[in-house]
């Protein structure tokens, strides 16, 4: 199986998880995202859960995590340069920026035929916050909206 086939499967087995409480960056599970790029609990955790589930893949199937140790979404663009690709396809993961050094990210999970994408997300929520309080499958994000997307 490949990488990002494996890292996407394990992001699909934590939809569902959430802080707690909530809106808090804390509970077990995301404080074990946390901990992979080295962080406490209280920091925001979309860029930790994509990491995570990467390294998470790369330790079952036995091969080197090709990415950057780090929870911040733009340093992770900027690290990954090689790496970035604007043609999204399932397994990558996208980045936004929302300026002031702000972003978010997630793994695509489908390219849907209206320009948008079917995402699963770390510290989101139904309502689409990047300060959210759980991992979900998202619907509505625009590949228009995106930074790039990093192809591992």
């Amino acid at each position: 199986m490949k990488l990002r086939s494996k890292a996407l499967a394990i992001a699909q087995s934590q939809i569902g998880v959430q802080e707690i409480p909530k809106n808090s960056n804390a509970g077990p599970a995301v404080e074990k995202y946390l901990k992979s790029v080295g962080l406490g609990k209280g920091y925001a955790w979309c860029m930790a859960f994509v990491y995570w589930s990467i390294k998470s893949a790369s330790i079952e199937l036995n091969v080197l995590n090709p990415l950057a140790k780090t929870a911040g979404v733009l340093d992770m663009y900027n690290k990954m340069a090689k790496l970035r690709v604007t043609t999204p396809q399932p397994g990558d993961f996208f980045i936004m920026d929302f300026g002031n050094g702000t972003g978010h990210t997630g793994f695509v999970e489908k390219v849907l035929d209206n320009g948008k994408l079917q995402t699963i997300e770390g510290n989101t929520n139904d309502e689409g916050s990047r300060e959210g309080y759980e991992v979900a499958r998202r619907y509505d994000r625009k590949t228009s909206q995106m930074k790039g997307f990093i192809r591992f």
